[in-house]
């Protein structure tokens, strides 16, 4: 199994200068790389302390310049707050300079904060980004860009540098509702799971993800990649008393950027499923919503890390495994001893995991794969 480590970068409550903040992320991914995880993640958010992320690619390129022996993935690009051309350049100039060595990861967002900020239309979103990523998808695999769409006109463009190996099989796509599952599908993508509600339903979705790909793509859908967030800790008491104070500020975090306890999603096009969250705090409390959400973590001990990860992977069937270790505001100290121990006690035994996938790992499946049609 391919295990990497995405390092976001959330500072709440601005309890660090960002500065500071910033300094403390360069220590973790010394560490991470000198941990010998596969794989460096990043994200992309805007605007408030929920994550000093504006520029997921240009972070990968910091990553992908310093540490040779890791691969950089996207999580995610957010494609309707770009111009797609751009985006597609970016990429490509990436995947030159670290030699093949970028995952790609893209989303539509969820937050009205960022849309409403950037000024885009939140409403359009899942029109655009099914426009945008076409575009870019089709244009990774031919060498230039060109559209006409809705949203989207495109006159033939030429991506230089270009692009010169295929990111079919090494592409993926957040999708949290259910109507995303067949969109991803078509769009020949894979599905990169951060996990928000129960695995059953991630499962699910999962399916539909498979169904559709075969139906349209005549082959199997590539293995998810599989997020989530992380504390390791030599003992029971101590991992449940450190998620109870981190994790939980996590997701007290993501509650308030994405206004999940409002109403705007049920009104918003395309955000229709986001509602049964907001729904779930109105009725149950921001509490329970929290409780829910560190229920579904692969947190504990090595030992008990290893079986919630068995017992998930037989449930989603994922090949690479990239988690968070530091979120809610915790000392990088806390994040370093479990990023150790997990490296110690759980990364050689996931490593030594067969591939569930149709192929192996991203890397591996990138060779063989065909260009979109």
């Amino acid at each position: 199994m391919h295990v990497g480590v995405n390092v976001v970068s959330q500072n709440p409550s601005n309890a660090r200068t960002d500065l500071d903040f910033v300094r403390e992320q360069r220590r973790l991914l010394d560490l991470v790389a000198d941990l010998g995880f596969d794989s460096i993640w990043g994200t992309e958010h805007h605007f408030t302390g929920y994550m000093l992320a504006p520029d997921v690619l240009q972070f990968l390129s910091y990553v992908a310049g310093k540490y040779r022996n890791v691969q950089v993935g996207s999580q995610v690009i957010v494609l309707p707050w770009h111009n797609p051309l751009r985006v597609a350049e970016q990429i490509s100039l990436l995947d030159n300079l670290s030699e093949g060595r970028l995952i790609l990861g893209i989303g539509r967002g969820a937050a009205r904060v960022e849309f409403e900020t950037f000024g885009f239309n939140m409403s359009e979103s899942r029109e655009r980004f099914v426009e945008y990523a076409d575009m870019i998808l089709k244009g990774l695999e031919s060498g230039y860009c060109e559209y006409d769409g809705k949203y989207l006109k495109q006159k033939r463009a030429e991506i230089r540098p270009r692009p010169f190996k295929s990111f079919r099989g090494r592409s993926y796509a957040a999708a949290v509702s259910p109507e995303s599952a067949p969109i991803m599908a078509k769009l020949g993508v894979g599905l990169l799971v951060i996990p928000q509600k129960p695995w059953e339903q991630v499962a699910d979705d999962l399916e539909l993800h498979r169904q559709a790909f075969r139906e349209i793509h005549r082959s199997e859908a590539p293995a998810p990649v599989c997020g989530g967030f992380v504390l390791c800790d030599s003992t029971a008491s101590g991992a449940r008393e450190a998620v109870s104070r981190f994790q939980v500020a996590y997701w007290e975090d993501v509650v308030r950027h994405y206004e999940y306890g409002g109403s705007h999603f049920a009104k918003t096009k395309g955000y229709e499923g986001y509602q049964a969250a907001a729904k779930t705090i109105q009725t149950q409390g921001a509490t329970a919503f929290a409780e829910a959400f560190v229920g579904i973590q692969p947190w504990g001990t090595p030992e008990e890390i290893l079986d919630k990860l068995t017992r998930i992977r037989k449930q989603i069937g994922f090949d690479l495994f990239a988690p968070t270790f530091w979120y809610g505001g915790m000392p990088l100290e806390v994040a370093e001893r479990s990023l150790k121990l997990f490296a110690r006690e759980v990364l050689p035994v996931l490593r030594k995991l067969p591939d569930v996938g149709r192929v192996g790992s991203p890397d591996e499946r990138s060779t063989t794969a065909e260009a979109t049609t």
